[in-house]
């Protein structure tokens, strides 16, 4: 096993993302990992019927066993995600648990407290529907 001096660690070490705004981390998998479960703790509170629910629950899950396999290597798990770096990763991990809860608020669920008007939901010539637990 290779084991880095403090000085070899600091060279080798991530300085910069080089994109304006999206600091570096200095300890990502576990602050992503957080997010995805904080992801997921939100999402329970939605009803189990929402669609919203059921897609974001399975990508957030299949990004948390990522992070598994990965086993504490960034770059695999970089590769695997797919996303971008890890930083990256990060951010959109935010931004889907910024998107979790406000559905809890918006509660997007509920049937609407007001009937559309005639043709408001009718695109390209055809109905929208609606599925409703």
């Amino acid at each position: 096993m290779f084991r880095c001096t403090r000085t070899l660690l600091t060279a080798v070490a991530k300085r910069s993302t080089g994109i304006t705004g999206l600091q570096v981390s200095a300890n990502p998998l576990p602050e992503l990992k957080k997010t995805y479960e904080d992801t997921l703790q939100a999402l329970s509170a939605i009803p189990q019927a929402s669609v919203y629910r059921q897609a974001a629950e399975a990508l957030t899950q299949h990004k948390l066993k990522v992070l598994e396999r990965a086993n504490g290597d960034v770059h695999a798990a970089e590769k695997e995600l797919n996303e971008g770096q890890i930083e990256e990763s990060m951010d959109i991990a935010q931004d889907e648990l910024s998107v979790a809860t406000k559905m809890l608020e918006w509660k997007a669920w509920e049937p609407l407290e007001e009937k559309p008007e005639p043709g408001q939901w009718t695109y390209f010539g055809k109905e929208a529907t609606a599925s409703t637990p």
